[in-house]
């Protein structure tokens, strides 16, 4: 097949997953075109069946703000049109599936008839489609989209419950390339964040209040003052200040380590002996997955779809949004002995390779197909 995937080209997960996607089905040796305004971070090199096409937005006075929705829309009618695109595949209710519907039907006009698949990764539900502003364009997008996934129960609850849809939603669960992740502890060079004696402490997010950023911080703070401890913070964003302000306040500055953006979080992770994501809200917790596949133990929230990935008592503990005491204290627990946390490293891998690239594309195949045959 030829499928052209339009998504945001940063370090959330959407992009993330939707670029794995891209990169597995090209070893499948099928043809991806990706489709967005820069090259996606997770995509490192082009091959004979990855293809990238920048979708340029030209500046007019005019344009209070510029029409990003349109140029992507006429960028994937030139695209299609051109290499002959089987299946159109947009991760993000807005503006992706929008702008995809509107080149579908300008396609329409030309005799062309693209089947459109719409992945829901959550903050375009939960956040901005919920906004009164956006709702109706929303609802609009995903009716008019031949096939749509969630990332999760949870986010597909929220769907329904937030929106008027009338057709069906299925899950497709985030996937992590376990096959690649195959990294010895040798190889991490841990020295260069901790002493032997310290148990190294990770977070990894965009920074934003939805977070809570601080929260890992006085975990953290609980967690060094039982055990000898790092904490590594990676990312960008609104809440790096505060967090900062607050790691001097607790006279823990020398203890954390701010990273900011980075390509090489299976390295970060690799030397990580816990992960914390204490999140308000996350639509499946792909950073939980990330870090499992590296067999680091995960302490977070019970939000949104994260239950889905980190398992209560085996991956990991689950508490409610906010309760920093009881997820300090359950990550002294897994960190308070060797066998504890090597028992917890291992169950977490094991938890993480039901979710592996080679369990979930299959689906995506499935659904693609599914989709021509309604063409």
């Amino acid at each position: 097949m030829k499928i052209a995937i339009v998504c945001y080209p940063t370090f959330g997960g959407s992009g993330v997953v939707a670029t794995e996607l891209g990169i597995a089905l090209s070893k499948l040796n099928h043809e991806v075109h990706f489709i967005t305004y820069k090259q996606p971070v997770r995509l490192n090199l082009l091959s004979t069946n990855i293809h990238f096409h920048e979708v340029n937005v030209p500046d007019y006075p005019l344009f209070h703000y510029q029409p990003y929705e349109l140029a992507l829309s006429s960028k994937l009618v030139d695209t299609v049109k051109k290499y002959k695109i089987d299946v159109l595949h947009v991760h993000y209710a807005i503006p992706h599936a929008y702008a995809g519907y509107m080149a579908k039907k300008m396609l329409e006009e030309e005799g062309i008839y693209i089947p459109m698949v719409t992945t829901l990764h959550g903050t375009d539900i939960t956040l901005v489609g919920n906004h009164p502003f956006y709702k109706p364009a929303v609802t609009f997008s995903i009716n008019k989209s031949d096939v749509v996934t969630s990332v999760s129960q949870s986010l597909k609850d929220d769907t329904l419950r937030l929106f008027d849809i009338k057709g069906n939603i299925e899950v497709v669960p985030n996937f992590i390339d376990v096959g690649i992740r195959q990294t010895s502890f040798t190889d991490c060079q841990r020295e260069l964040m901790a002493t032997p004696e310290e148990r190294i402490v990770t977070h990894i997010s965009n920074f934003r209040a939805v977070k809570r950023i601080t929260d890992v911080v006085d975990i953290f703070y609980t967690i060094q003052k039982e055990i000898p401890a790092k904490l590594l913070m990676v990312g960008e964003g609104p809440e790096r200040e505060p967090a900062e302000q607050k790691c001097k306040e607790l006279g823990i500055k020398d203890k954390v380590i701010f990273l900011g953006n980075s390509n090489e979080i299976d390295k970060v992770l690799c030397f990580s002996d816990l992960f914390l994501l204490p999140s308000e809200r996350e639509s499946f917790g792909l950073a939980a997955l990330e870090a499992m596949v590296n067999k680091v133990p995960v302490i977070s929230s019970n939000a949104g779809g994260i239950p889905e990935v980190n398992n209560q008592g085996v991956s990991g503990y689950l508490s409610n949004v906010g309760d920093v005491k009881e997820m300090s204290e359950n990550a002294i627990k897994i960190l308070k002995d060797d066998i504890t946390l090597e028992r917890f490293k291992q169950n977490a891998y094991n938890e993480a390779r039901k979710f592996d690239v080679n369990e979930i594309v299959p689906k995506y195949i499935a659904i693609y197909q599914e989709a021509l045959a309604m063409a």
